[in-house]
């Protein structure tokens, strides 16, 4: 049975997989997301969202847990005025954020870095077409040795917002652990009037994209379906 692993704590994404159909399991990294930005040196907000996508990506991918797995982490990064804006903290940043994006417009960017950590190596016999047993007993497909990436970004465009509707959305906490201070699937919604380009982005991980990335794996989406692939040599016309 091939498995995903969402490289993040987001309850967001996990909610948007599970959502999607999409079996998965959730195992965090402990990358520390400026030490990896001041390492590189990257400020263009696009750069920035797919670097740390893969470096959350590769360092849950280097623990034992994630052997024989697929491994998926993303990161989003929403530029505003030609800056990069994460996770705003606290109150005052968040303020000063929202005062100046209301009835204006910015582009999320979320970075997507898919592992394959499955094996790689060939079948006794020396096929390389064979495919292998897990610890359940289950056909898992030989691994690719994939490390690839994606970014997917949208251009979110805000209604105006009181002053009174700002400080009442930072009071609920909802804003300061967002990429740009604001949700799509949340309280923050009510501030949205359009988004141009894939939604899911906003929330932060892009389905397509994931579909994308799994397929240069070799991984149709459809293996990970919560309801399990139909065969379509099953599919019968009425």
């Amino acid at each position: 049975m091939t498995r995903l692993i969402l490289a993040s704590q987001s309850p967001a994404r996990t909610k948007l997989l599970s959502h999607a159909g999409i079996r998965h399991e959730v195992l965090v990294s402990d990358v520390d997301e400026d030490a990896v930005q001041a390492r590189y040196g990257v400020t263009d907000p696009h750069d920035t969202a797919l670097l740390l996508a893969r470096a959350k990506a590769e360092a849950v991918a280097s623990l034992p847990e994630a052997d024989g797995a697929l491994v998926i982490g993303c990161d989003s990064v929403f530029e505003f005025d030609g800056e990069a804006h994460g996770k705003p903290y606290t109150a005052d940043v968040a303020r000063e954020r929202m005062l100046r994006m209301s009835g204006s417009m910015g582009v999320l960017h979320t970075g997507h870095w898919l592992v394959d950590c499955r094996d790689t190596e060939s079948d006794t016999d020396g096929d390389p077409d064979d495919e292998g047993t897990d610890t359940d007993g289950g056909v898992t497909a030989r691994g690719t040795g994939a490390t690839l990436g994606s970014v997917s970004s949208a251009e979110v465009h805000f209604m105006e917002m009181s002053t009174e509707e700002i400080e009442t959305y930072i009071a609920t906490g909802e804003p300061l652990q967002c990429a740009g201070s604001f949700t799509i699937d949340g309280y923050g919604g009510a501030f949205i009037r359009k988004v141009d380009g894939d939604p899911h982005t906003v929330v932060g991980l892009s389905i397509s994209t994931l579909r994308a990335l799994l397929g240069q794996a070799n991984v149709s989406i459809t293996e990970l379906w919560t309801g399990g692939a139909v065969d379509p040599a099953d599919v019968r016309a009425e």
